[in-house]
């Protein structure tokens, strides 16, 4: 089974978050929603209480088939800041394992550590002035290059989220979870 974390914190976007994590469990994928806090609870972006599977602590050590993270703000910048998940991110990274981030994460979070570095990628306007090392694609709501997604922003979470299950269950079972969510 493909596996995949969604790490999320105090001020993670709601609907980015929420998008990401439903829409990868309908296509089949084992999600495991980890805060980057002490407290599994969170508080995203726009108000709503968000209760992870487990602390990033608790699934440190594991390796996934992706780690993909919702935007945000200080949601990102809590990301960022998040030794831990940097270090995890690394490791895949190092093994080809996806990487997606969306909204601010792709410059706050991939731009900051060099994740971007000589790839194409698309962030939140106003923000991709962090995807250091990348070239920023404006016109296209998601961008692929090598093992990296990344994604514009709230309106975008639904193709973001179906793209990163293509990449991991392939067109067949994109295009049966898109039919059935009228996409």
């Amino acid at each position: 089974m493909t596996t995949v974390l969604v790490p999320i914190a105090n001020g993670s976007e709601d609907i980015e978050a929420i998008t990401i994590i439903d829409v990868l469990r309908r296509g089949g994928a084992e999600v495991t929603v980890a805060s980057v806090h002490e407290e599994k609870q969170i508080k995203a972006a726009n108000g709503t209480n968000i209760v992870a599977d487990v602390l990033l602590t608790d699934v440190a050590e594991q390796m996934y088939d992706a780690i993909v993270l919702p935007g945000g703000m200080p949601g990102a910048e809590h990301l960022r800041d998040s030794k831990l998940l940097i270090d995890m991110l690394e490791k895949h990274d190092i093994q080809d394992a996806l990487l997606a981030a969306i909204c601010a994460s792709p410059a706050v979070v991939f731009g900051t550590h060099g994740f971007v570095v000589d790839k194409q990628a698309t962030c939140y306007p106003g923000f991709e002035a962090g995807l250091t090392g990348a070239e920023y694609i404006v016109d296209q709501p998601v961008v692929m290059d090598g093992n990296v997604i990344t994604g514009q922003g709230p309106a975008m979470a639904m193709a973001f989220s179906l793209a990163v299950l293509a990449s991991l269950q392939g067109i067949d079972k994109t295009q049966e979870v898109a039919q059935g969510l009228l996409c």
